[in-house]
């Protein structure tokens, strides 16, 4: 019997910076604890996207503001990995639909999966209703901070294999949005970061 049902799997990529919002994965990790009956492995893990232990995480995320020009072996892992059922989120951290991040990724995407692969999802999905219930994807307070498109995004993309969003893209920086040591969370009125356990609970299959 595996120790955990869940671990959180960053993924470094040798173009950009992945190394981002580090604060963030121990406060998501808290929100599984506290809303989830998961096992949850309390560790951030790193890994190459080139190494062939990535294919075997529950979860992936991959962030940065700069230039996404995948290796081949580093896209030949993230092909393997959505076509064979893993679940990679994707936060573009300049909130920039424009934005070097934005294009690259976007570039490399259509690279692997063709160009309509991927796509806006409706505000009605089920990833919006599977643990908690949202409207659509919650706004972010740094959308509007001056940095980026300065655009609330009413949007995410998402690419699907099978009737099932394998890659989801949020233009929104969730990641920057949910920075911050997990004891302050008591200061929201609302905590911000159950959205991340909508995309976790979805990723695992709920």
């Amino acid at each position: 019997m595996a120790a955990y049902d869940f671990y959180f799997t960053r993924l470094m990529y040798e173009s950009g910076d992945w190394d981002v919002d580090i604060r963030m994965p121990s406060n998501v990790l808290n929100s599984l604890v506290e809303y989830t009956t998961l096992r949850v492995d309390p560790a951030e893990r790193m890994i190459n996207l080139s190494d062939p232990k990535m294919l075997e995480a529950p979860f992936c995320y991959l962030a940065g503001h700069k230039l996404v020009q995948f290796t081949p072996a580093e896209r030949r892992n993230f092909e393997r990995y959505v076509r064979g059922g893993g679940f990679v989120f994707v936060d573009d951290c300049n909130h920039d639909i424009d934005g070097l991040f934005a294009k690259s990724f976007e570039a490399e995407m259509a690279r692997i999966f063709g160009p309509k692969a991927l796509q806006k999802i409706a505000n009605t999905h089920p990833l919006y209703s599977c643990f908690f219930h949202f409207d659509g994807p919650p706004n972010t307070a740094v959308e509007l901070n001056g940095w980026g498109d300065d655009l609330v995004h009413e949007y995410l993309k998402a690419i699907e294999v099978k009737g099932r969003i394998r890659v989801l893209y949020s233009n929104k920086d969730y990641g920057c949005e949910w920075d911050y040591d997990f004891r302050n969370k008591r200061w929201l009125a609302i905590d911000n970061t159950r959205f991340a356990v909508n995309i976790i609970q979805y990723a695992l299959g709920a």
